[in-house]
């Protein structure tokens, strides 16, 4: 049995065909199946004189190639355990058949376009997950939490500073979830981080993961903006969606009352700043004292 596994980073692949790429096409996106099942991946592509569709299976950051169809003819890997047919030329079908499921089976699986020695040009991929007895279908709860009240506290800063918002999608299995977000139902690219990949906490049983959205302090300070954040979920039938949001605030007024760290830092300051007085007054009343006292004695010095 030969296994090639190509430790190597998906988006490495993929820099050189972001164009071609978009010609190459996979479905479905999303599949749930039971152990001992199969599974069956779609794949076509519309690039001019390509003739061959090469298939992957990613687990983490390694690829294992599974083999690939020249023209009309399939070549799996031995002991791999699919079966590839169809056709590889332009608009023809390839299918990756995948036999008697396992668990170890859950993973993302790529099809690939290639004309000879070529760059490869890669498909959106298809996430699978093989479902346990007991694994039960959960959809996610989501949570926005505001910016924190310690970014932009003054005018200064609010005009050099960004807002954070922080979005918590949690309790959701598995883990076919993808975040966005939207300013006043517009989706957002710019200022958007989202993990890589979701996490599963401490129980191990439902899964995590966070997305943060950074803008300019004037669009938080502006009650009309509406900040939402958004969780498709696939649930082994459709996908559905679930959000959560919140609204911009006034922008702080100058003389506003003062926060209670900001007023704990001033009485620390204002402490401070007695006890040096206090010292210094001290070490002057010491020194008075010292001419009061020497005086007197040089005097009766002279006198003698």
């Amino acid at each position: 049995m030969i296994l090639i596994f190509l430790s190597i980073h998906l988006n490495n692949i993929l820099v050189s065909g972001l164009s071609l790429s978009e010609q190459v096409h996979q479905t479905p996106a999303d599949m749930f199946k039971q152990p001992g099942e199969e599974a069956k991946f779609n794949c076509f592509h519309t690039i001019s004189n390509y003739d061959k569709i090469l298939w992957y299976k990613q687990t983490n950051e390694q690829l294992q190639f599974l083999g690939y169809m020249n023209i009309n003819n399939g070549y799996p890997e031995n002991g791999a355990g699919v079966k590839i047919e169809g056709g590889a030329e332009k608009d023809q079908n390839c299918t990756l058949t995948i036999e008697r499921l396992k668990l170890s089976s859950s993973a993302v699986y790529f099809c690939a376009a290639r004309l000879h020695n070529r760059e490869a040009y890669f498909g959106g991929g298809t996430k699978l997950t093989v479902l346990g007895k007991d694994d039960k279908i959960t959809p996610p709860t989501v949570k926005v939490l505001e910016p924190s009240e310690k970014e932009c506290r003054n005018k200064v800063e609010k005009e050099k500073r960004k807002k954070t918002l922080l979005c918590v999608i949690s309790r959701f299995y598995p883990d076919h979830v993808n975040v966005t977000w939207k300013i006043n139902n517009e989706e957002m690219s710019k200022g958007v981080a989202t993990d890589n990949m979701p996490a599963q906490p401490n129980d191990g049983e439902f899964y995590k993961i966070t997305s943060r959205l950074k803008v300019d302090a004037n669009k938080w300070f502006d009650p009309e903006n509406e900040f939402k954040c958004i969780a498709s979920f696939f649930n082994g039938t459709g996908t559905t969606y679930h959000e959560n949001g919140t609204r911009g605030i006034e922008a702080p007024k100058t003389g506003q009352n003062i926060t209670t760290e900001a007023y704990l830092k001033r009485s620390q300051t204002a402490k401070l700043s007695y006890g040096v007085l206090i010292i210094k007054g001290c070490v002057y009343g010491a020194f008075v004292m010292f001419l009061v006292w020497k005086l007197p004695g040089s005097s009766g010095k002279r006198n003698n």
